[in-house]
């Protein structure tokens, strides 16, 4: 048997056809409290089960995944091809598949790869550490792999930035076949969540109805709406039971931070989002594509309905950590249908922040919105116009020379941005899809196993970073390597209260050149190096 093994950085893509750069990766250095993880390559010219053995004074912190392929059939628009790592269509490697009892399937003739995760706690002490990946077949040891990590003695510190990936509760029900708001349905969102938290989400998309998101005109997303709706004789009744148990399960989770769903529809608010009530003993719809925005009835049922809601928040305690939106990506021809949208709601909302993906800078100059969030294409001249507290933005159309996370994209592309954010003082960061398992408009749902570009509408790895697995969530290369990217941050934001953050971007720069959300430096070992760098710094303040 010719089996062959080595072992990579978690930047490096590994392609069935080994058609990738794979210099060996066999060392690198870590926080206290940080997750580190790197690759082992194999290429075995047959197809058996071999155990697990890893052998490491960090062993419990330890875990292997399998990196599964997916296909895509649009990796990458065609405008921002000369940016990417793989422009073809193909299968790409994503999927973070579990491994039980320490058995894996090797499987013969391409190239695949393990995940090694290192999750170390705040208390592991500093110095150096020899990790040996041993892979058996029936008894025998047929490969061994030794990765050095070095232990820095500084902890790393908690994330301060608010980030939120939005959780789409339909495709979970969709996805399983189960009721929404059925026990097992429960049961999948907090798994959902979970793995939300664990790739550094602490803000959830809460649906007090159904979301108005990417869906066609006049079309429906599945019912998905926490708070129960009464009208009898022309006075509404609301229920907040189901609010009140998703605040608390994903409080429970780590969630610190919630953002109530639109209250208008997507790019412009000139319609009202889905709304289901109870009308005099019969369940139907009260509000839709069919009502304007600016309708009697809707101004009225809002000012029925957000002192309630606001009343249920204050009592669980989340009233500093709210926000409120009102349309998704309106443009500068929408700012009269978006102003009078608000206008509506914001003497209700009293003084709750309202956010909103928007980077046209009339909405901010005007005064329309004070807590507008530009893409990451805008977001500069926001900043040098004077933007206090900042958010920014990406989906599918930032793409070419920014970050983003895409299959076709070179994954050190998608981990800069924690260096981007830190430098300009990011204090949130918004992405679209968490979950979405529908096409473009949702006009179906997909399997995300086999459809991974939302029916050829977006690059694939656009609309979802985890996939539904049998019991639950499953994460994804790219969803380990972005919260690489926010351990960056806060690896920086450790150098800034230690030498301040002219110093830290300075002494980055120095090595590294000028970091903008354009211009960085771009490979893998540059990527690798940079945050080496930071850790080097770190490491010597430490020993002095």
């Amino acid at each position: 048997m010719d089996f062959k093994t080595g072992q990579v950085s978690s930047l490096q893509r590994v392609f069935l056809d080994g058609r990738c750069d794979l210099t060996e990766h066999n060392c690198g250095s870590v926080l206290k409290g940080e997750r580190y993880s790197y690759q082992i390559v194999y290429k075995s010219s047959e197809k058996f089960f071999a155990e697990i053995v890893i052998d490491s004074p960090l062993s419990q912190f330890i875990t292997v995944r399998s990196v599964g392929n997916v296909p895509s059939e649009l990796p990458v628009y065609e405008s921002d091809c000369d940016f990417y790592e793989r422009n073809e269509p193909g299968l790409f490697p994503d999927v973070l598949f579990p491994i039980e009892n320490s058995r894996v399937l090797i499987k013969r003739q391409n190239y695949y790869a393990l995940w090694i995760t290192v999750d170390l706690p705040k208390n592991t002490d500093a110095g150096d550490y020899e990790i040996k990946i041993k892979l058996k077949k029936d008894g025998e040891i047929i490969s061994e792999n030794i990765f050095g990590l070095h232990v820095i003695n500084a902890v790393l510190p908690e994330q301060k930035l608010i980030y939120t990936q939005w959780f789409h509760s339909d495709s979970i029900a969709n996805y399983y076949k189960v009721p929404v708001f059925c026990e097992e349905f429960w049961t999948l969102v907090e798994s959902f969540i979970k793995a939300a938290v664990h790739t550094g989400v602490n803000m959830l998309l809460t649906p007090v109805f159904t979301p108005p998101l990417d869906t066609e005109i006049g079309g429906e997303r599945l019912t998905v709406q926490l708070v129960d709706v009464k009208l009898k004789n022309g006075k509404y009744n609301f229920g907040f039971d189901r609010f009140i148990r998703w605040v608390r399960l994903a409080q429970k989770c780590g969630i610190k931070y919630f953002e109530i769903s639109h209250l208008f529809s997507q790019w412009g608010a000139k319609y009202t989002p889905k709304i289901m009530a109870e009308v005099n003993g019969s369940k139907k719809r009260i509000f839709g594509w069919e009502t304007s925005a600016d309708s009697i009835e809707y101004a009225e049922f809002l000012s029925a309905f957000i002192p309630q809601l606001i009343k249920v928040i204050r009592s669980l305690g989340i009233e500093n950590s709210t926000f409120f939106h009102i349309s998704d990506e309106p443009n500068e021809d929408q700012i009269e249908s978006y102003s009078r949208a608000k206008s509506t709601v914001a003497p209700l909302l009293e003084d709750f922040p309202i956010i909103d993906a928007l980077s046209d800078y009339s909405f901010y100059e005007s005064g329309i919105i004070n807590n507008p969030i530009p893409c990451t294409n805008d977001i500069e001249s926001f900043i040098k116009k004077g933007f206090p507290h900042p958010w920014t933005y990406y989906c599918c159309g930032q793409g070419g020379k920014l970050s983003n996370r895409f299959f076709g994209m070179p994954l050190s592309t998608t981990r800069i941005i924690g260096f981007q954010l830190f430098k300009y003082g990011i204090e949130g960061f918004l992405q679209w899809g968490f979950n979405f398992y529908n096409s473009q408009y949702s006009l179906r749902s997909i399997d995300p196993f086999s459809v991974t570009d939302a029916d050829s509408a977006f690059p694939s790895g656009d609309s979802f970073t985890v996939y539904p697995g049998k019991n639950g969530a499953i994460e994804s290369v790219r969803s380990e390597v972005f919260y690489q990217a926010l351990q960056d941050m806060r690896a920086l934001t450790l150098l800034c209260d230690r030498i301040g953050k002219k110093r830290t971007i300075a002494a980055v720069e120095a090595d590294f050149g000028i970091i903008t959300f354009f211009d960085y430096p771009r490979g893998t070992e540059k990527m690798l190096n940079l945050r080496k760098s930071v850790n080097n710094y770190l490491d010597n303040l430490h020993k002095q």
